[in-house]
């Protein structure tokens, strides 16, 4: 299985999980970006289909904010090797004009989804109801800001360990 990160907006800096989770483990992809700092849900779905292209085996998307509205979009909108979606601190929908661009259904395949309980760009309230529309797990953690690097979340090993289990939960026709 191969794992591709997918920054949200800005990029992630260095301290960053994303950015730890690439020094870690550097044969993880991730997405580039021509432009970091345009809300364009097209690009990013590019950009994740650019990373795809290179995948002998089916991908894991981990996707941060605007990134996990992205790979939520691409798996809503187009027939790609995804076994499954992890979705850390999503960015409301509508805060990016994307009522209509990511849709409250079920996802056709497994996800989680990351929330805090004082998140500045998504209620926990909205991250309840958009796990239960896509079908996904809610793991909630707690009064955790926007779970990034400003709010603390370097390392982030429970996190790593979480994408683990999620991992290892995936059918095992799609693991090779």
């Amino acid at each position: 299985m191969t794992i591709i990160l997918v920054p949200g907006l800005r990029d992630s800096d260095e301290h960053h999980w994303q950015s730890c989770w690439s020094r870690r483990f550097p044969f993880w992809k991730r997405i580039s970006q021509r432009n970091w700092l345009e809300p364009d849900i097209d690009a990013w779905v590019s950009a994740i289909r650019r990373e795809l292209a290179t995948c002998q085996r089916p991908a894991v998307l981990v996707g941060h904010s605007f990134g996990a509205l992205a790979a939520c979009r691409l798996v809503q909108t187009q027939k790609v090797n995804i076994a499954g979606i992890v979705m850390v601190a999503p960015a409301e929908p509508s805060l990016f004009e994307l009522d209509e661009a990511v849709l409250p259904e079920r996802l056709r395949v497994p996800s989680h989804l990351f929330a805090s309980r004082n998140d500045p760009l998504m209620t926990f309230k909205r991250a309840q109801y958009w796990a239960q529309c896509w079908g996904g797990r809610l793991i909630d953690l707690g009064d955790a800001g926007h779970i990034n690097a400003e709010s603390g979340f370097g390392d982030w090993n429970y996190g790593l360990e979480q994408l683990a289990e999620f991992c290892e939960g995936l059918p095992q026709f799609i693991k090779s």
